[in-house]
């Protein structure tokens, strides 16, 4: 079984903000394979179905943490001892922000650090490891005279809420990629600019920095 989970913050006055991307993609991702997720476990909006995409097909949870942001980790953790995933590096894939990429890009790596996310900090440190999978979701840095946290706790854009659902779908392509192909499959396929020209190499793919 894999465990997708999706960072962001509970209830309805952050529902729609940068922050609650990973949450966004999750929940586009339980639609389009009709896997509800409203089960209450691990301090988690929690459910489990089979994905299939690409040919192949896969056990998954997924998992919306009930917790705010930044104790995220105490959620995945109980969830990853409760699911018995043995190797969180193999079974877990993890939906977030990112101020550092524009709007829309997507990075998937396999491991790293935290880049000054406080949920995937937490993630980090509640399990152990670095090797934790992820898919990071570009939503801007906010203007000069903004701060982050502010940012991120804004809805999107009118331009960007525009261009949102296809985004949105490309995330989910790009995790269904992963669990059927592997991370470096989607990563050869997705680290690159949607807008840039098809034939230009992916951001990670080999050859690159």
């Amino acid at each position: 079984m894999k465990l997708l989970v999706g960072l962001g913050n509970p209830g309805p006055a952050y529902a729609d903000t940068r922050h609650n991307i990973g949450v966004r993609v999750l929940e586009r991702l339980g639609s389009a394979h009709r896997i509800a997720f409203e089960e209450r476990r691990f301090d988690s909006r929690f459910g489990t179905g089979r994905l299939r995409a690409l040919g192949g097909e896969v056990d998954v949870a997924l998992l919306a943490p009930l917790t705010f942001m930044n104790r995220s980790g105490r959620a995945v953790a109980a969830a990853v001892e409760g699911l018995g995933l043995a190797d969180p590096s193999e079974a877990l894939l993890v939906v977030l922000d990112d101020v550092d990429l524009p709007f829309g890009r997507l990075r998937l790596r396999p491991s790293g650090g935290a880049g000054g996310h406080r949920g995937l900090a937490d993630l980090i440190e509640s399990l152990g490891r670095r090797e934790l999978p992820r898919l990071r979701f570009g939503v801007g840095r906010p203007p000069a005279d903004r701060e982050t946290a502010d940012h991120v706790l804004e809805g999107f854009s009118a331009a960007e809420r525009a261009l949102l659902p296809e985004r949105i779908e490309r995330a989910v392509e790009a995790l269904e990629t992963a669990l059927i192909a592997g991370v470096r499959a989607a990563m050869n396929a997705f680290n690159r600019d949607p807008d840039a020209s098809e034939s230009a190499p992916a951001d990670g793919a080999p050859g690159t920095r």
